[in-house]
């Protein structure tokens, strides 16, 4: 028996991060906003890497550069080093529990912001605020929580209770 493949989550999912990485937050709580679309890209590259590899996390990351108003090529560079990074130790990370898996999360999302850092600073753009460094914590915190719904509605395991 086969399980039913529910194509329609992995765009929908993309597009619901990006569109919470646009809403706006208070100016206190905007150090805390998580890397959405690198979180929900995450679980795809774990979970479906037929599907999503190098290329396609370039595409998302034009995609949420053209949806903001930052650099045109920095969250797609962002991403294809997360997924790299992700792709590499996939078949460990799979088979992680969950509190230890968004260890590993909040240290892909601490990466992340070190390349963003990197890029700012090579660029000479003006510098990061020290609470920018908050936000990996939120995304480690809601690591668990996005991978358990992104698999029920994956799977479809919802409909079956």
């Amino acid at each position: 028996m086969t399980r039913a493949r529910h194509h329609w989550v992995l765009p929908t999912s993309l597009v619901v991060a990006l569109a919470l990485s646009l809403l706006p937050m208070p100016q206190v709580l905007l150090p805390l906003r998580p890397y959405w679309v690198g979180l929900v890209l995450a679980y795809w590259v774990i979970e479906d890497p037929d599907r999503v590899g190098l290329g396609f996390a370039f595409l998302v990351g034009l995609a949420g550069d053209l949806a903001s108003d930052g650099l045109l090529g920095e969250q797609a560079l962002r991403l294809v080093v997360m997924t790299f990074i992700l792709q590499r130790f996939r078949a460990r990370l799979r088979f992680f529990p969950l509190s230890q898996q968004a260890l590993a999360v909040g240290g892909l999302m601490l990466n992340d912001r070190i390349v963003t850092a990197a890029i700012h600073m090579v660029l000479r753009e003006p510098a990061l605020p020290s609470a920018f460094w908050f936000s990996p914590l939120t995304g480690m915190a809601l690591w668990p929580l996005i991978f358990l719904l992104l698999d029920a509605l994956r799977l479809g395991s919802w409909r079956r209770r």
